[in-house]
């Protein structure tokens, strides 16, 4: 061991402790919460708000959609640019104060304008707070962890979205306080995550990237660094200057390391058509089940609810926990587990939508609602090696620059204007058929995985 090293090994800061790690992930999924919270809740405010200011189903889909996924998509790779060279945890602070505070000026709208003016502002604050999290939890848990942690982190989408749905159709159905209505729910939310915002801020630690690395990994990142900067006359490799160098790649080095690996874009590719009609499900359910079962705004909170929450939650942590288990042995499980989880989910899915009662529709969405989202652990886990340590947040802001954009701002749109074209034929049903429809992308979903598992171990960063 030279000097240099032992050098730098004495200054290495200690390992996380667990119960440190397990705070960092609590308050990470709290945050990640509120992001579907303050996304979702429109779904089920949907309801009211078409009636008040008279809007069709392409309207709301609108809002529902390209109005937040427009900048929240195309803001999150300069912003994890940002997040790969500077401080991951103010990121995310100032990220929810934003979003919360124009969720909170939704409530303020008073026609379509307003409310998509509002809604691309909650995107705008969004774009910074999930890209930055991957990254963080990286660095917090180890390889053969993270997909589980993953995992728990992402139970903020069903738990999330299922609070908002609820809450707000509490709040906006009067069962709170007969005062009360969707214009107070957006503002009660919105307000409740500018509280979270120092709370995090003020305990939450920025890692040191890539500490939990295979010795292996940095040392690529270090070599690479060294032939772009040849160290000075008396700089060790280990030196400081190297590392730092190491730890700052533009989106051209990103892209060219990624475009050797195919898996990644199949994964992508797979995820953004699975997103499609998982973000248009979670937007327009509460409508069908509206208007299919003829329940009020509370009843409707209720079933839904139930359904992200139970479906979602055990969906997402056995795709994590069965990823992690056979990922051991091969790294294929990453991809694998989650394609023959879509190609059973797509024929539930039409399924669901014929189901004659609401209580057979929840049974029966119950299973796809939990194979459609266990993909979240297994891939994102796979994005975190996909990529070296250092271009983890650009890695996934690109991933979600494609996901999102074709899941949030094309899948709700996509389902709000074929439901809206359907009406004619099939009246208030338009959304039972649209729905089932646009289940077929989960096969293609499945496809692309089974694809991407044939690449995967070869693009894995040893």
């Amino acid at each position: 061991m030279t000097a240099a090293s032992q050098s730098s090994g004495a200054h290495e800061p200690a390992p996380p402790s667990t119960r440190y790690r397990v705070w960092v992930l609590f308050m990470l999924f709290i945050v990640y919460a509120f992001n579907f919270l303050d996304r979702q809740i429109i779904s089920i405010l949907a309801i009211p708000i078409r009636e008040e200011l008279g809007l069709d189903d392409r309207q709301l889909g609108l809002l529902g959609g390209i109005a937040f996924a427009a900048l929240y998509s195309t803001l999150g790779v300069p912003i994890a640019w940002l997040a790969d060279r500077t401080n991951r945890t103010w990121i995310i602070t100032v990220s929810l104060t934003v979003w919360s505070g124009f969720t909170a000026l939704c409530g303020m709208a008073q026609n379509f304008w307003q409310l998509f003016a509002a809604r691309v502002g909650v995107g705008v604050g969004e774009a910074g707070g999930v890209a930055p999290s991957y990254s963080l939890i990286a660095d917090y848990f180890p390889p053969d962890a993270r997909a589980r942690a993953l995992a728990i982190y992402s139970l903020g989408i069903p738990i999330g979205s299922a609070f908002g749905v609820v809450a707000g159709a509490q709040i906006a159905g009067g069962a709170i306080g007969k005062d009360l209505d969707w214009r107070a729910a957006f503002i009660i939310v919105g307000l409740a995550g500018v509280v979270i915002a120092p709370i995090f801020k003020l305990t939450m630690r920025e890692p040191k990237r890539g500490g939990l690395d295979p010795v292996s990994e940095r040392q690529k990142a270090a070599a690479a660094a060294v032939a772009k900067h040849p160290p000075q006359q008396g700089e060790g490799l280990a030196g400081k200057a190297i590392e730092e160098a190491a730890e700052k790649p533009g989106i051209i080095d990103v892209l060219r390391i990624l475009a050797t690996k195919p898996s990644f874009w199949l994964l992508t590719l797979g995820a953004s058509c699975s997103s499609m009609m998982g973000y248009g499900v979670f937007f327009w359910m509460p409508s069908f089940i509206s208007r299919t079962y003829e329940l009020g705004i509370i009843d409707t909170g209720w079933v839904f609810g139930s359904v992200l929450f139970v479906g979602g939650s055990l969906g997402i942590l056995f795709g994590g926990i069965l990823a992690d288990r056979l990922g051991k042995a091969k790294k294929t499980a990453y991809a694998i587990v989650p394609a023959l989880a879509f190609l059973v989910a797509f024929p539930m899915y039409v399924l669901g939508t014929f189901a004659p009662t609401p209580f057979y529709a929840v049974l029966l969405f119950l299973i796809p609602t939990a194979l459609g989202l266990s993909w979240l652990g297994p891939v994102l886990s796979a994005f975190q090696h996909l990529a070296p340590a250092n271009m983890r947040s650009m890695a996934s802001a690109i991933f979600l620059l494609i996901n999102n954009l074709l899941g949030i701002g094309v899948g709700v749109y996509v389902l709000g204007e074929l439901s809206t074209l359907l009406t004619p034929t099939f009246g208030e049903q338009s959304l039972r058929y649209s729905i089932a429809i646009g289940a077929s992308l989960y096969a293609v979903a499945g496809v692309l995985f089974l694809l991407a598992s044939r690449t995967i171990e070869r693009d894995w960063e040893k």
